[in-house]
């Protein structure tokens, strides 16, 4: 019986191996596909990764190319001293030395004089051409008796005229020259911003100069506020490093339910004693002179790292004064600096307001004309400084490597040129036409850098950033 099944199941068999058989090669066939597609992703996976290089590569190589295209672009052979000394005004004038300071808190009658948007700065150096019979005469009394007039900024608000502002500076002449051309009397002045006043009263003589009552505003120097506690602090010195609000009370410290004071290991640190009061350093930090003082200058360079920080004051406050006479701040932000009366409110200000100044926009139709990074030092005074044109009209004037939205016309002229060896070109904004200030291209060969803009200052509005990014709502006033 299993003779005659056998045959039966032979073909089946032999049948299923021949199946199997012929199964096995696509199986063969299938692993060395599959073999050979993973050899094809792994060197298509090799080019991605040698073409990546060579994109990092190209782009590592611009990179460098544009910082060395910016560098050579920045670099300045210019004499940054010119424009300090006015030279357009011309030479042969009479100098004068010394200087008269006036006490804080009294009450002096000062001649005023007003320019139209014209905020003088302590420190800061004040050109003049003047033509005006009248303020000739007051000028020559002022040089007779102490040098010094008050000037105040005048903003004409509405059709009735124009209005004084209520904060003005102290000038102090230095330099003068007299000359008389066909019968028109003219005097060059310069003049140095010395003290702040508030104006109490004015009055106008029958010549039509203003006679102001004013007081002479102080300059208050903060005490440290950890001047209480660095007595405690130095009497303290032996209790062990981690001591409990017990432990602390029993030896003369505060007591209540304060907990465990973790004293510094550096006894050197400026801020030990703030171990001993309810308040962490990081609070007195903030008031602190020197730390705000860097934290200002990091933020000048970050707008600027050509800045040379040796044209920059070490005192507090007149390196206070500086930076309020460098920003191109509108005539309210100066003044509301102006107004402070103590170096550490103002450079808490002035912190303020740099981390939120971006760009510079056109006062009129609000476009953007510069950013922050494009601000430099075409003078040692600084990136921004006082000039006066030959009509006597007196221009703060930023300078800043390149501009956006601006169109210049007329032929360049060196004549009277503010920085020596350069002409100068009218520029107005694109879009509304209003006058920005210049362009300044060499008359010299090889004079870099090879162009640069002044732009008036009174012709600029800060562009303040909000903490969502946008533009700031009007009425922002800065931290103190």
């Amino acid at each position: 019986m299993a003779d005659d099944v056998l045959p039966i199941l032979m073909p089946n068999i032999e049948g299923n191996g021949e199946d199997s058989s012929s199964d096995s090669v696509p199986e063969r066939e299938r692993e060395g596909d599959d073999t050979g597609d993973g050899h094809e992703d792994e060197q298509q996976q090799q080019e991605q990764q040698q073409q990546e290089g060579e994109d990092n590569e190209r782009k590592k190589k611009k990179k460098e190319k544009d910082k060395k295209k910016k560098k050579d672009k920045r670099n300045m052979n210019f004499d940054q001293s010119l424009p300090a000394s006015h030279t357009y005004l011309g030479s042969d004038h009479e100098e004068y030395s010394g200087r008269t300071v006036l006490d804080d808190e009294s009450f002096v009658n000062l001649p005023l004089l007003t320019l139209p948007s014209v905020v003088l700065i302590p420190g800061q150096t004040l050109p003049l051409q003047l033509f005006q019979p009248q303020t000739i005469s007051m000028m020559r009394h002022v040089i007779q008796k102490d040098r010094t007039f008050g000037l105040v900024t005048s903003r004409y608000l509405d059709t009735s005229g124009a209005t004084l502002a209520n904060i003005g500076t102290t000038a102090e002449i230095f330099s003068v020259k007299e000359e008389d051309e066909h019968g028109i009397e003219t005097m060059r002045i310069k003049a140095m911003g010395r003290q702040r006043f508030l104006i109490l009263e004015t009055r106008r003589q029958a010549d039509g100069i203003i006679i102001g009552k004013v007081r002479i505003l102080p300059e208050w120097e903060m005490p440290s506020g950890l001047e209480g506690a660095e007595l405690r602090c130095h009497r303290l010195s032996n209790v062990p490093e981690t001591t409990s609000a017990m432990e602390v009370a029993a030896c003369g410290g505060p007591a209540g339910d304060r907990q465990p004071v973790a004293r510094s290991r550096n006894l050197k640190n400026r801020y030990r004693a703030a171990d001993w009061t309810w308040f962490p350093p990081w609070v007195y930090r903030q008031y602190d002179c020197d730390v705000l003082m860097e934290l200002v200058k990091r933020e000048l360079y970050s707008w600027n790292d050509t800045l040379q920080g040796s044209i920059m004051p070490t005192n507090p406050s007149d390196f206070s004064f500086w930076v309020a006479a460098s920003l191109p701040l509108d005539d309210g932000l100066r003044l509301h600096l102006l107004s402070i009366n103590s170096a550490v409110q103002r450079l808490r200000c002035e912190l303020s307001i740099m981390q939120k100044c971006t760009i510079m926009c056109c006062r009129d139709c609000g476009s953007q004309i510069a950013e922050k990074k494009d601000v430099f030092s075409m003078s040692v005074a600084g990136p921004m400084a006082a000039y006066v044109n030959p009509g006597g009209y007196v221009h703060e004037t930023l300078t800043v490597y390149q501009v956006t939205g601006i169109m210049h016309h007329g032929r360049p002229s060196i004549e009277h040129s503010w920085f020596p060896g350069y002409a100068w070109t009218v520029a107005e904004c694109r879009q509304c036409r209003h006058h920005l200030g210049w362009k300044f291209t060499p008359a010299k060969k090889k004079l870099k850098p090879e162009k640069f803009w002044g732009l008036c200052r009174a012709s600029l509005l800060p562009g303040l950033r909000s903490d969502g990014g946008d533009s700031e709502e009007t009425g922002w006033m800065p931290t103190m």
